[in-house]
């Protein structure tokens, strides 16, 4: 099951980018004997400012996929509990699932609403350069999880 961040933003050299992309590698080395990835992070940017002009952008990303949009609304997952839920998405037969994280001003209510789901890191807002690696780190976890790994305990 391919996995895709798709973000707004380039954040070019930032050493939080260079977190994510390593994380996004893991994920996708650990992943390989699960059927979970690649592992890809897509930026986009609109042309125009807002919500809107950013959802014109996500969208074409998003046909076919199991979506699932960071939002601060959204439910929060314990890292086993995320795992597992990755681990059903892929046995329920999905081929790709795209996590969404908006620009500045979140997502456009139109991309929340399409979504087939929404998550939060937490109750904190967290600066959406850290929330990519932090999910990036969340999607390695899970595989290393899944695969038995002692990376994790309870």
């Amino acid at each position: 099951m391919k996995i895709t961040i798709l973000t707004v933003g380039k954040l070019g050299r930032m050493v939080e980018a260079q977190l994510a992309l390593d994380y996004a590698s893991r994920a996708t080395a650990s992943g390989r004997a699960l059927a979970l990835g690649p592992v890809e992070i897509v930026e986009v940017e609109a042309r125009k400012p807002g919500k809107a002009a950013e959802a014109e952008v996500l969208r074409p990303h998003l046909e076919g996929a199991y979506v699932v949009a960071c939002d601060e609304h959204g439910k929060a997952w314990k890292s086993r509990a995320f795992a597992d839920h990755l681990a059903r998405l892929r046995d329920d037969g999905h081929r790709r699932v795209v996590f969404l994280i908006g620009g500045a001003d979140g997502l456009d209510p139109s991309i929340l609403s399409a979504a087939n789901e929404t998550m939060a890191f937490g109750v904190q807002t967290w600066p959406h350069a850290l929330a990519r690696a932090m999910l990036a780190e969340q999607v390695y976890r899970a595989a290393t999880i899944l695969s038995g790994s002692p990376y994790h305990r309870d």
